[in-house]
């Protein structure tokens, strides 16, 4: 698989086993030693590239150990220090992290739970690890502009030099991300006032406060709905391929569309767009993601391997408006349709479209 398609892999694992993983050694076995092995690609078994429980003798303190030391070139490299699946990040909790930072030659150290991974390095002293990540991957809504740094640390691509480079920036820019999504959902009094400044002329008094705050968190939902919806659409438009017949009927993409939607009556909704795109990261466990296409019609919504009306994977059953349906597929291609109570709940049918995927393989 491309590294890509590995993140989203255990991407995949991690949503839907995260509620199971109680305990730090269950974290450690089902998610941080898979991301050791297929993301970072070093051989978790071999203690020459990957030693668990490394111990480095700091001062008073005796025999403490972090979690996993990654060695390249004999020299200590990575440390990555584990707590449990669904306990909160706190560098605090890891005291060891700091220790062993400035006795031993790593520049980057991991605090993670196996869902969440925060990246540090010594910007602000050399030696001395900073008390703020520069970068923070989390597996349950992987940022995908990430990736390239991340890669960076792979055993197949180490770029160390590069990603201390870039880390400055990658720790001012995450931590202007998050403080917008935390304003997003729940705004501060500054952030309110600031845009009710230029569309209400009157006093910010304490009622225009409490109007505005819930239209605040509102518009803020509803632009990122927008933006959302915006980048699905040309993800789609740019992977969907055209017939030869297509191309010579219609000079453009939009005049396309147009015809699609005006003349056949057909629109493609946001809800079969995202329901799409949960397909297609879980069938990506087995193919290539440009392999899944899908194709709208007025009675449902398919998705298909290879855009092939003989090899489909699943159905989106959303033009009803009460209840929803997902199609799946067995061996012999007869359908099965599940209630879905949201476009999540098609997560609990993964198994299944995987399978349908890998019969088409065979």
């Amino acid at each position: 698989m491309q590294f890509e398609e590995k993140v989203s892999a255990l991407a995949s694992k991690v949503q839907k086993q995260r509620d199971m993983t109680q305990t730090e050694e269950a974290a450690k076995n089902a998610f941080v030693m898979p991301f050791i092995a297929t993301i970072l690609g070093y051989d978790v078994f071999d203690p020459r590239e990957v030693v668990p429980e490394f111990t480095a003798d700091v001062g008073m303190k005796k025999g403490e150990k972090v979690d996993y030391a990654i060695v390249r070139d004999n020299e200590v490299q990575i440390l990555i220090e584990c707590k449990k699946a669904n306990g909160e990040l706190k560098v605090e909790h890891a005291s060891q992290l700091y220790r062993y930072f400035s006795v031993t030659n790593a520049r980057i150290a991991v605090l993670t739970n196996g869902v969440e991974y925060q990246f540090y390095t010594d910007l602000e002293a050399p030696n001395r690890m900073d008390s703020k990540p520069f970068m923070v991957l989390d597996f349950s809504d992987v940022d995908e502009s990430l990736l390239p740094e991340l890669r960076k640390l792979t055993k197949e691509t180490f770029d160390l030099n590069s990603v201390i480079d870039a880390a400055e920036k990658l720790k001012y820019l995450g931590a202007i991300k998050r403080t917008l999504a935390e304003e997003f959902q729940d705004p501060e009094d500054e952030w309110v006032k600031f845009f009710a400044s230029r569309v209400y002329d009157k006093s910010f008094t304490k009622r225009a406060r409490e109007q505005f705050t819930p239209l605040v968190r509102e518009a803020a939902a509803a632009f990122l709905d927008d933006q959302v919806n915006m980048r699905l659409k040309k993800a789609l438009e740019s992977t969907r391929p055209q017939t030869e017949a297509e191309e010579e009927a219609v000079g453009s993409r939009e005049a396309a569309d147009e015809d699609l939607e005006r003349g056949t009556g057909i629109e493609t909704t946001l809800e079969e767009l995202e329901g799409y795109q949960v397909v297609k990261a879980i069938a990506c466990s087995e193919v290539k993601p440009q392999r899944i296409a899908h194709r709208d019609s007025k009675s449902y919504f398919a998705i298909l391997l290879d855009d092939n009306n003989r090899r489909p994977i699943a159905r989106l059953h959303f033009n009803a408006r009460s209840k929803k349906y997902l199609g799946v597929f067995d061996a012999d291609k007869n359908e099965t349709r599940h209630l879905l109570g949201s476009i999540d709940d098609i997560y609990l049918h993964a198994d299944k479209i995987r399978e349908v995927v890998r019969s088409y393989l065979s």
